[in-house]
C-alpha cells in the first residue's frame, strides 16, 4: 500500500467524520446559543439549565439524522472495503 493510499483513506475518513459530526454539533451550538442568551436576559445562572437542552437536542437529532448517519458510514465503510484487493497490490 503506497504512502499516498494511505492519506487519501486517512483524508477521506476525516471528511466523513466531519460530515456525520457537524449536524449535531451544529445543533448543540444552536440551543446552546440560545440557551446562553435566554440566561443572560433573565439572569438565571443554573449551571444543569445548559445541559439538559443541549444533551435533548442533540438526542432529537440524532434520532432524526440516524438513517442519513449509517448511510453516509456504511457508504464509506464499502468503499474501503471494495478497495482491499487495489491497496494490496
Amino acid at each position: 500500500m503506497s504512502p499516498e493510499a494511505v492519506v487519501a483513506v486517512a483524508r477521506q475518513a476525516i471528511e466523513v467524520t466531519l460530515l456525520v459530526s457537524l449536524p449535531l454539533l451544529g445543533l448543540g451550538l444552536v440551543v446552546g446559543l440560545a440557551i446562553s442568551i435566554l440566561q443572560a436576559a433573565t439572569q438565571i445562572q443554573e449551571m444543569t439549565l445548559t445541559f439538559v437542552p443541549k444533551i435533548l437536542s442533540i438526542f432529537v437529532g440524532l434520532v432524526f439524522l440516524l438513517p442519513w448517519i449509517m448511510n453516509c458510514l456504511t457508504g464509506f465503510f464499502f468503499e474501503v472495503v471494495q478497495k482491499i484487493p487495489h491497496y494490496v497490490r
